[in-house]
């Protein structure tokens, strides 16, 4: 039986959904790259916000939604149940990485006492307690559950995904490691990638690196794009001094299957 605190994430998500609302500065351009019957990938897919967004720019869209939480997978069961698209989302209680098992799911406690779930991230080992859980978080101590882990490539190979176009990845620091368990589907199909890069994160909980996240895809020569404020621009490097900030990752070679619309535009010049 789904519980009430689930039900009330639940609502509150599908009443912010359909009225278009509290949606990241980067959702109004998922329209210029989705279109047709896009198979899609939502990494981190929390209570589902950016799954139902691809199911209204691209109506036949096919999203694989992957959320380690059990607490918000339930809340992104229900809540794409109310939106009738799940016909169209497959929920994955899953989180994603380089390699597939088990991690901990570490989700802070925030100073105010309520728990921080947009916060949570995977680890090896529970944090010691006193220590700070994140290093850009103030926190009064954490939540720890067992996760299921898998890679991306091999869910698409289990899945038998021959084609991916669009990744969304928001996942808090594990960016890095996720990426490398997709380089097989990156490099077959070089899909669209929209991923939260998470500078302090990356280096103080995974020992990787926000410019080698970055370095990764324009080896493979990819362009990027970021948000600065009302307008899309293209760079080369980090948006400096930000904790995290989302990038968009499009290779040139998907640029003429492209709909119509500012990404088309930007890799014509």
């Amino acid at each position: 039986m789904t519980s009430l605190r689930v039900l009330g994430h639940a609502f509150r998500a599908w009443r912010r959904n359909i009225r278009w609302a509290k949606h990241e500065p980067e959702t109004p351009y998922l329209a210029d790259l989705l279109s047709g019957a896009p198979v899609c990938l939502h990494v981190g897919a929390s209570d589902g916000r950016h799954s139902y967004v691809m199911t209204r720019v691209a109506p036949k869209a096919q999203i694989h939604a992957f959320e380690p939480s059990a607490f918000a997978f339930e809340v992104l069961k229900t809540c794409m149940a109310w939106h009738g698209i799940s016909d169209q989302v497959t929920p994955v209680h899953a989180a994603v990485s380089d390699q597939a098992g088990e991690m901990l799911l570490v989700t802070p406690k925030k100073s105010s006492g309520r728990m921080g779930r947009a916060y949570a991230f995977l680890a090896d080992e529970a944090p010691t307690a006193g220590d700070p859980v994140r290093p850009d978080l103030q926190d009064r101590g954490s939540e720890v559950q067992v996760t299921p882990v898998v890679t991306l490539d091999g869910y698409c190979a289990e899945r038998g995904l021959s084609r991916v176009d669009f990744i969304r990845m928001d996942i808090e620091g594990a960016e890095q490691k996720a990426l490398a368990g997709a380089s097989d589907v990156i490099e077959r199909d070089y899909p669209h990638v929209l991923v939260e890069i998470h500078p302090p994160m990356l280096e103080g909980r995974f020992g990787g690196s926000a410019v080698e996240v970055v370095e990764a895809f324009r080896a493979r020569g990819y362009r990027m794009f970021a948000v600065n404020g009302d307008r899309l621009e293209e760079r080369t490097t980090l948006v400096p001094d930000l904790p995290w900030k989302d990038y968009f990752f499009i290779h040139p070679s998907r640029a003429p299957r492209l709909p119509d619309g500012v990404f088309k535009a930007r890799m014509a010049a």
